[in-house]
């Protein structure tokens, strides 16, 4: 009697802890499962389900979004944001979706998570593909330091504020925080030419209840950096490695998403060939949005 209530008791456990991770499908489950990783830390996948991931089921996926825990509607004081806990996750939703293999669409930081996450268990992967996506960090905040000081080369407080940001501990989160306050201020996130689509996607969004539940647990970062090691990756080895296993690997940018130098994507660009890699014009980080249509149109012509 005392294992069987044991027993109802750790099934209890297990469902309450699954309902602190948001999810959601869309699409027929008999199509090819595509999981979306949203950036962060600190971020949600709203922006991607509200705008992109019904069009991405109708193109014939079974689209898997979801929050991290202690991220946007996955709320948990208790998440400790490392990796392992992200694994976690993500082996929640195969589990929760009965879904033996996926294609893993990584976005920004998520690119970090799906690199990783695809290298330890390649097994339940079908093809991963870098969306605007992280892989070699430090190169990023250099990049972003070095175009800032360009751009404020007359600006003595700039100045300044990015000889602050330089001596900062490169593996905080205060480091990377302030890179990224200087690259919004340098428009690096915004697409520079928003044509009448893109603005009726986020005019849609904004309207919308994802919008709504559109939320940002500041606390991430701090805890991520807090708690886990591995905080500031060069991932090249690793992406090359995962192309050695057989895992076909994918990569789409915007041109102008500011936060990558023209060194990076290329060197990406050699690791996954220049079949599997695209640079979408006039389109930024965000670029299920900015450029909808050449993002769903490389998506569906490489998973498929």
């Amino acid at each position: 009697m005392k294992s069987f209530l044991s027993l109802l008791f750790s099934l209890f456990l297990i469902s309450v802890h699954a309902q602190n991770i948001y999810s959601k499908v869309y699409g027929n489950q008999q199509n090819p499962a595509v999981i979306f990783i949203h950036g962060g830390p600190s971020g949600n996948a709203t922006l991607f389900e509200g705008t992109t991931a019904q069009k991405l089921a109708d193109k014939g996926f079974y689209v898997i979004v979801y929050d991290r825990r202690g991220e946007g509607r996955s709320k948990d004081e208790n998440a400790t944001m490392t990796f392992k806990e992200s694994f976690q996750d993500l082996n929640q939703l195969y589990n929760t979706y009965h879904i033996k293999k996926a294609h893993i669409v990584a976005h920004s930081f998520g690119g970090i998570i799906g690199t990783l996450f695809t290298n330890q268990f390649s097994e339940k992967v079908q093809t991963l593909t870098l969306a605007g996506a992280l892989f070699t960090q430090q190169e990023t905040y250099n990049h972003i330091l070095k175009q800032a000081k360009e751009h404020f080369k007359n600006d003595k407080a700039q100045l300044q504020e990015i000889s602050e940001i330089e001596n900062l501990d490169k593996n905080s989160a205060a480091y990377r925080k302030r890179c990224y306050e200087i690259a919004s201020k340098l428009n690096f996130f915004n697409m520079p030419d928003p044509t009448s689509e893109s603005k009726s996607l986020r005019t849609e969004y904004e309207a919308s209840e994802f919008y709504r539940n559109n939320i940002r647990n500041h606390n991430s970062p701090i805890k991520f950096y807090h708690n886990e090691p591995l905080n500031n990756l060069d991932n090249t080895t690793i992406l090359k490695g995962i192309k050695r296993k057989g895992i076909p690997l994918f990569a789409v940018y915007g041109k102008n998403d500011g936060i990558f130098s023209e060194k990076q994507l290329n060197h990406l660009t050699n690791i996954v060939g220049k079949k599997n890699f695209k640079l979408i014009d006039n389109c930024s980080h965000y670029l299920f949005v900015d450029q909808q249509d050449e993002f769903l149109k490389f998506i569906e012509l490489k998973l498929k």
